[in-house]
């Protein structure tokens, strides 16, 4: 018989968060997702609780306003958020919005933003999908045209994580169609930007 080990990717701190996870969603999550889904969105206040514990945008540096850990902690929080349903949005913003903030942000949005994507106060989306082209951005047909000192965007998205919750949207959009992919930009707006409206949730 072949001796076994195990082994895990886990250390005793990721392991003392899971605990924290678990206990945060026993309490504010769980009681409430089945009307979280039916509603097809989390209500802000989850998100501040979300916030308080430490459970946002864990791997945002400290300089950013971040806890600066390691992406096991996100994997431990997509690992307990997948038991309960993984349409709450949080991992959108702690695995993708975020990063695209640290990397490619300007330091005065970094600034803007990422405190309260940690804190909770600020919830974000990022808008790729579109009635006609669905997920394929090279069939997007949003367009975002320079005036002045301004980008103007025409276009629709469409089954938006966080859309319907979110203070700022990373829109993609075309910025020059002859360039073909490389003619693509990720365009931030805020979503009290004049021009900018939200149609009805739609089931995902």
């Amino acid at each position: 018989m072949l001796a076994t080990s195990y082994r895990t990717a886990y250390n005793e701190d990721h392991e003392a968060f899971r605990d924290t996870v678990r206990r945060v969603f026993a309490e504010h999550l769980t009681p409430h997702m089945d009307e979280h889904e039916a509603n097809g969105i989390v209500p802000r206040d989850v998100w501040k609780k979300m916030g308080d514990a430490g459970m946002l945008c864990m791997t945002v540096r400290e300089e950013n306003g971040g806890l600066g850990l390691d992406f096991g902690f996100n994997c431990v929080l997509t690992e307990e958020l997948s038991y309960l349903g993984s349409s709450a949005g949080f991992t959108l913003q702690n695995d993708i919005t975020a990063n695209y903030f640290e990397r490619l942000g300007t330091p005065e949005q970094r600034a803007k933003y990422l405190p309260g994507m940690v804190s909770g106060d600020i919830i974000t989306a990022i808008a790729m999908t579109e009635p006609g082209a669905g997920s394929d951005l090279q069939g997007i047909r949003t367009t975002a045209r320079k005036d002045g000192n301004h980008l103007v965007i025409n276009g629709s998205k469409t089954y938006i994580t966080n859309g319907q919750n979110a203070d700022c949207v990373i829109v993609v959009a075309k910025t020059d169609p002859e360039k073909g992919a490389k003619g693509i930009s990720l365009v931030l707006v805020d979503a009290d930007t004049p021009g900018f409206e939200r149609g009805r949730n739609l089931d995902k």
